[in-house]
């Protein structure tokens, strides 16, 4: 049986990891060095760092954080934020990442995905999906793009389905109404797109306790969950959550 992964989020601005609530009303959480050595000495699975205005203040990813990070981990490292081109992502693997993140960039351009994945490898192309559903069930999940600013119109299932035919390796699905709450993942997104989809779907927003993840990962199909604030102020450990959900059921790799 595969083992579920835990993943440990930063969420980066300015050079420091950020953490909110609904991506808004963020606070300062650290350095993002520190934070990731922390979080995969205590058996984080992967570390994503996402430069979360990149986008937004039209630049590129900070490439020296990354390296300064990446330097710092032993784990597989994810990273996000401004890529825009096959040369963008190029930086970052010679950064250090071991795969590249793309989100608005994909949905302007959706030949980024191909164009990633034939130049690195689908494995290394994760697209990233902000979803906002309100009240509303699965199927009208719209996507939204700079850092969850601006609506697309796109229903999040009809973009999984197509960065997948694209060539996505994996997508990571962050609900914005559950982001930062720690009252529990979307389940029913999360489930509704891994159903729809071949590849690996990483459930993020929303995590608060163990319960949570093992909820994302049996009702939500999930093949990995992602967290943040829960891991950088101290209210989870991730070898305790391990330890948690190995005793729930979920398989899990275990910290020696």
């Amino acid at each position: 049986m595969l083992t579920k992964r835990i993943i440990a989020c930063l969420d980066v601005t300015a050079g420091r990891v950020v953490k909110g609530v609904r991506f808004v009303d963020l606070l300062d959480a650290g350095d993002p060095a520190e934070l990731a050595h922390r979080h995969a000495t205590a058996g984080a699975d992967e570390i994503v760092l996402l430069d979360i205005t990149a986008t937004h203040e039209g630049r590129k990813t900070l490439v020296d954080t990354v390296a300064r990070t990446a330097r710092e981990i032993f784990v597989p490292f994810t990273v996000g934020g401004g890529v825009r081109t096959a040369d963008d992502a190029a930086a970052l693997f010679d950064a250090g990442a071991d795969k590249i993140s793309v989100n608005s960039a994909a949905i302007a351009d959706p030949s980024l995905i191909g164009e990633v994945g034939r130049s690195f490898g689908s494995q290394a192309v994760v697209v990233a999906i902000d979803a906002r559903r309100g009240n509303g069930g699965a199927e009208i999940a719209e996507v939204y793009v700079n850092g969850g600013r601006k609506p697309t119109g796109r229903k999040a299932l009809d973009w999984a389905r197509e960065a997948e035919e694209r060539g996505a390796g994996e997508i990571l699905l962050t609900s914005m109404d559950a982001d930062g709450t720690r009252n529990g993942f979307d389940c029913e997104l999360t489930a509704a797109v891994s159903s729809a989809l071949r590849i690996p779907v990483i459930a993020s927003g929303g995590a608060g306790n163990a319960q949570h993840f093992a909820q994302v990962f049996k009702a939500g199909c999930a093949d990995a969950a992602l967290a943040a604030s829960i891991f950088h102020f101290g209210i989870a450990d991730v070898r305790e959550l391990k330890s948690e959900l190995a005793v729930l059921g979920v398989p899990v790799r275990l910290p020696c």
